[in-house]
């Protein structure tokens, strides 16, 4: 049993309060939104955002971070089926040019944009994006508290993971089947002597480091 309240909720996962308080203030479209991959080296940020269905919400649903991958993959097939969302990113162009935090809020926008007309959007996060076009609540680790933010986050995790280990079939060594692009001693060690690819962040110190030695 456990007294503590806060370790309770925790332990509990995110659930569907934020968004029955809108529901009870009259809004009826209710979107969550979430972000995957600032910290890679590689790849796109993708971005999700996911409008469930109060009746037919899915068992499960947490963190992308805290569900393993097998779980994962069951989850973003059963939110694709009952659940309106869609999926968006912004390119490595776009994250060396605007930098990885507007790149980021760049592809929530494109997310919710996606979905057509959206009463309120749950951003994870402390900010909400200058150009998110409807009213937006900020919630800081959302992904644990909403259960809309957490089928976001569930849906672009398991999308960007298929986009790298797509790429990781085009350039092997870098290991991004397994480290998603991010800076392991195994990658920085592939950036070293394999060199930059063109989905490689140029902005990025590791990599622009490597590029200033050539």
């Amino acid at each position: 049993m456990v007294s503590n309240p806060v370790l309770a909720v925790w332990m509990l996962g995110p659930d569907f309060s934020y968004e029955q308080a809108l529901i009870a203030r009259g809004v009826v479209t209710i979107a969550g939104t979430d972000e995957v991959g600032r910290g890679p080296l590689a790849g796109p940020v993708v971005a999700a955002a996911v409008i469930l269905d109060p009746s037919n919400i899915p068992e499960g649903l947490n963190d992308s971070k805290k569900i393993s991958a097998k779980k994962r993959d069951v989850l973003f097939d059963v939110i694709r089926s009952c659940a309106r969302f869609c999926v968006a990113e912004a390119s490595v162009e776009e994250i060396d040019e605007l930098n990885i935090y507007h790149a980021s809020h760049l592809a929530m926008c494109r997310a919710v944009e996606g979905l057509g007309a959206v009463d309120h959007v749950l951003v994870d996060g402390n900010k909400i994006p200058r150009e998110m076009v409807p009213p937006a609540t900020a919630i800081v680790k959302g992904d644990g508290k909403s259960q809309s933010i957490a089928a976001a986050s569930i849906l672009a995790k398991v999308t960007r993971d298929r986009h790298m280990d797509a790429l990781a079939q085009q350039y092997p060594g870098y290991g991004w089947d397994k480290n998603a692009g991010y800076p392991t001693k195994g990658h920085i060690s592939a950036l070293i002597e394999l060199g930059v690819t063109p989905h490689h962040r140029r902005s990025f110190k590791p990599v622009h480091n490597i590029l200033c030695h050539l």
